[in-house]
């Protein structure tokens, strides 16, 4: 009976860094770019990013990801077509604010409307969504944040 020989033994899993890449210049000016692109509302630019592999995701040095950007200066198209690439609207930033919070303290009715529509949570965050309209006396935002079938009256 022929003998096997012992397997080599394993390797040690490569070191994990618990800090991110560092960018070249030039990925970080593009980077800087992409966030200028959601904060000017350019749909189609963001689209293209995020379809060629742009994380939809993207999360600036604040934590502001690309949705809470595009919701803060209320563009709601931009908006959309992040939602509709899988933009998550249960992100916040470092200060605890998500797009829906952002959307509602610009009071831009649409974009509130959009984020809702894809499962936006009006309790996330801190202030959270209904809690920024009830602060700064914001009816027609609490209205549409505690329409029927939401409870978060």
């Amino acid at each position: 009976m022929p003998v096997t020989p012992d397997p080599p033994p394993l390797s040690s899993p490569p070191e994990l860094s618990s800090s991110p890449p560092e960018l070249t210049p030039d990925e970080l000016a593009q980077a800087l770019q992409i966030f200028d692109l959601a904060r000017e509302g350019d749909a189609d630019a963001l689209a293209a990013y995020v379809d060629a592999g742009v994380p939809v995701n993207l999360t600036n040095s604040k934590g502001d990801t690309l949705l809470t950007l595009a919701a803060y200066h209320g563009h709601t198209a931009a908006v959309s077509t992040l939602l509709a690439r899988g933009a998550d609207t249960g992100r916040v930033n470092d200060r605890g604010q998500g797009a829906l919070a952002a959307a509602v303290f610009k009071q831009s009715a649409p974009t509130v409307t959009a984020l809702l529509a894809a499962g936006a949570d009006p309790e996330l965050g801190s202030p959270s969504a209904i809690e920024t309209a009830r602060f700064f006396d914001l009816p027609e935002m609490i209205e549409l944040l505690t329409s029927p079938g939401d409870d978060s009256t």
